[in-house]
């Protein structure tokens, strides 16, 4: 819980330390982070992506190649660009951006950060409860379903929500036990799937899984088809908010040394590699049973392939991810209201997500969604990167905002805005792959920043940085 003092005195501070950085006391152990990062990729959604790309039609190369690429990329992001700056500045992203960006830009980045977590937040509760529906006999939401259509949808889809916003609103450290709890299972479920599903395939033995994977299963549709980029960049950017972005910032705060980013390739490899290809192989046999079923229903897949076990892990890989999502919007949501509890904003949060999980639409529209929230969220990242990195050697204020005091640094709000706006125009004008767009939306609001850094807020430079050593290189030894 927060605890507020009178009104002169210092921000609130938690046992979250929202608003301040993380003490030596508090830092966790390699464990914490191997575990949640196993448990939030490892995830529900997974049984939503999987099946996506063998309905937009990848090749069997190109999917292969695009995971084991794009999934390298990503966790060298976490790695290299996200985890020094958690461990040398040890603040939330909200936080953080504060001091640079200023207090009322920060809450409009904020609200849309929270906003589009809970929206996340909400697909995965979707997928939870087209498993818990089963022994209910619920209609399940139609593929390209965008509307909920029976009550005992919703009734479920709150129920589920509401469980993962009490674990969320609990705090970091239930949310970690939690994920470390269940993430070796559902390790194990996802290899039971594979080998439940190669089978029906016609798939004696591993040796004859190539042969198989481009024949019968990841065939390809030269109509519309998703080449070996389509799969990198996604890969890649699927998580772009988190690394590049920098929202793990709030959660690599509390990592003892860098090296701890590494931890994310259990997620990667786990879940965005051999989770995708488990889900895709689901999808596959329901297709070759009924080509005309293109439904994409995690829950039925999971029973069809796994039995009980296969429901029950849908239901909870769905909660490891949302928990932690939940967790990171009642953060950026904390930011905006910082006299109001963690706990209470956290399930406001929850509150959000469960509805947004009642309409299947962001659910059945995954693959757009998550590029979409990575081109706005992400760029964020390169003006954290480049004031913690860059700002004292260009002659740039560090901090400006919270140096200078002021409420908007309008170098950050251009250089956020202009990238993102003709994006948004090449996505929904032009109809391109959003998933392209986080990568040069990246790099553009980063030398934008330091462009108009320079001729809006040059000459205010001071040396009292205390925070800022790693700017000069001194980052934590490993």
């Amino acid at each position: 819980m927060s605890t507020t003092t009178s009104k002169e005195s210092a921000p609130v501070i938690s046992e979250e330390y929202e608003r301040q950085p993380v003490p030596a006391s508090a830092l966790k152990g390699p464990g914490k982070f191997w575990g949640m990062y196993a448990g939030e990729h490892a995830a529900g959604t997974e049984f939503m992506i999987g099946p996506l790309f063998l309905a937009w039609g990848v090749g069997a190369q190109d999917l292969i190649l695009g995971l084991l690429l794009g999934n390298l990329m990503a966790v060298l992001s976490w790695r290299y660009l996200c985890a020094p700056i958690a461990t040398s500045a040890r603040m939330t992203l909200y936080y953080q951006l504060e001091k640079i960006a200023g207090v009322r830009l920060v809450t409009l980045y904020n609200l849309a950060n929270g906003v589009l977590f809970c929206f996340l937040a909400g697909a995965m509760i979707t997928v939870s409860a087209t498993a818990v529906g089963i022994p209910f006999n619920m209609d399940m939401p139609a593929f390209g379903q965008l509307m909920p259509d029976s009550v005992l949808w919703v009734v479920i889809v709150a129920v589920v929500g509401i469980v993962i916003s009490l674990i969320a609103a609990a705090g970091y450290d239930v949310v970690a036990r939690f994920a470390n709890a269940v993430a070796p299972w559902m390790v194990l479920v996802f290899l039971a799937c594979i080998f439940l599903a190669l089978p029906q395939l016609g798939v004696a033995s591993l040796s004859e899984f190539w042969d198989a994977a481009g024949e019968r299963i990841w065939v390809g549709k030269e109509d519309n088809r998703f080449t070996f980029w389509h799969i990198f960049f996604f890969a890649w950017f699927c998580n772009a908010a988190m690394h590049v972005g920098m929202s793990d910032l709030s959660v690599l705060r509390y990592a003892k040394k860098p090296s701890y980013g590494w931890a994310s390739a259990a997620g990667m490899y786990i879940g965005h590699f051999m989770a995708w290809i488990a889900a895709s192989l689901l999808y596959a046999v329901q297709l070759s049973e009924d080509p005309t079923n293109t439904a994409v229903l995690p829950g039925p897949m999971a029973w069809q392939a796994a039995g009980l076990a296969g429901v029950v892990c849908v239901i909870v890989a769905g909660w490891t991810t949302a928990n932690p999502t939940i967790y990171r919007a009642g953060l950026a949501f904390q930011a905006i209201m910082p006299r109001q509890s963690r706990f209470v904003v956290t399930l406001i949060a929850g509150l959000v997500a469960t509805v947004a999980g009642v309409f299947p639409a962001f659910a059945m529209r995954l693959l757009d969604f998550v590029g979409i929230y990575g081109t706005i969220l992400a760029p964020i990242g390169a003006v954290i990167f480049a004031d913690w990195y860059l700002s004292k050697r260009l002659g740039i204020q560090p901090f400006y905002a919270d140096r200078q005091r002021v409420g908007i640094n309008l170098a950050v709000l251009l250089a956020w805005a202009i990238p993102i706006g003709v994006s948004m125009y090449m996505i929904f004008g032009q109809g391109i792959f959003a998933s392209f767009f986080p990568l040069p939306c990246w790099i553009a609001t980063g030398l934008l920043f330091l462009l108009l850094s320079r001729v809006f807020n040059r000459g205010h430079v001071t040396n009292d940085e205390p925070a800022h050593a790693a700017a000069d290189g001194d980052l934590p030894k490993e």
